[in-house]
């Protein structure tokens, strides 16, 4: 058993796992607190490097192409501090993260682990159900779908909407980038019909923009995970609908849901005559229900 114990985590690695756990600093970020211990298997990771500096220096972790679901949500956009395949090495435990380094090294080579993108994902990514606040409003997974509902904060064409609940089925993937501080971030769900591309996220009813508390705002890359590790493998995909109507995957409007859709309609149509919606955010917002349903 090689393992190396700091502040900012501990890795453990038995010659077939590498096995993280955050730290319980106030130092290590609410991201990596709370996706917790994460199991990676050896066939998942492409190499490590050790990168001793004079005061503190680091382990790293790289993972092949396509093992992992979080690094395939994010995009390489979550931020150094969060990564959970990073790990600060205080200088006086230089020797043993070296050492950590080596062994996983050794193992790479004595099972020939190939470094070519991975054809399915070798982690899980975080358990279901998962739910997280934003600024903009609280989205939930369950396995099975994706429900937003908006906060009061949210753009007013977002709230007439109503509560949006997108089935995986309908899902084509999920794009995830995060609030800087700098700059406003994003978790949308791009579905079959992609009629909502051009919307900005403050405006589209099928993403959630991000611009508040960065801290809080990140932990909506758990739910774009999850969501992640439950749609079909990038090495599957052999196309995706852009245009045209929907056609298999998409289910069909149920009987239950008529009154709903008459009450949303009806909302709306209130909304635009008292002049709350223009007749631009009118028509876009009645796009937004009847597609819905």
């Amino acid at each position: 058993m090689a393992e190396i114990i700091q502040r900012d985590g501990t890795w453990a690695f038995d010659g077939s796992t590498v096995r993280i756990t955050p730290g319980l600093h106030r130092s290590v970020p609410l991201f990596r607190q709370t996706y917790g211990e994460v199991s990676v298997p050896l066939e998942a990771v492409a190499g490590v490097t050790h990168e001793p500096e004079r005061k503190r220096g680091r382990l790293r972790l790289r993972l092949r192409e396509g093992a992992d679901p979080l690094l395939q949500a994010t995009g390489g956009q979550l931020p150094d501090a969060a990564d959970p395949y990073r790990l600060a090495v205080d200088v006086d435990r230089s020797g043993v993260a070296a050492y950590v380094a080596e062994e996983i090294r050794r193992a790479l080579l004595l099972d020939q682990i190939p470094k070519e993108p991975a054809t399915a994902y070798l982690l899980t990514g975080p358990p279901v159900p998962v739910s997280v606040r934003s600024s903009d409003g609280t989205v939930s997974f369950d396995g099975a779908q994706v429900r937003i509902d908006w906060a009061e904060t949210s753009d007013r064409v977002k709230r007439a909407t109503g509560p949006r609940i997108i089935a995986t089925a309908d899902l084509l993937r999920v794009e995830w980038l995060p609030n800087s501080g700098f700059e406003d971030g994003f978790l949308r769900f791009v579905t079959r019909d992609a009629v909502f591309s051009k919307l900005p996220p403050e405006k589209d009813p099928y993403a959630l923009h991000l611009w508040g508390s960065t801290r809080r705002d990140l932990l909506t890359a758990l739910v774009a995970t999850a969501v992640t590790a439950r749609l079909p493998h990038p090495s599957t995909r052999t196309g995706e609908v852009s245009d045209g109507p929907p056609t298999a995957g998409v289910v069909p409007p149920r009987a239950d849901h008529h009154d709903v859709l008459l009450r949303r309609l009806r909302e709306l149509g209130d909304l635009h005559r008292d002049g709350v919606l223009t007749d631009e955010e009118f028509a876009l917002t009645k796009a937004a229900v009847l597609r819905g349903f």
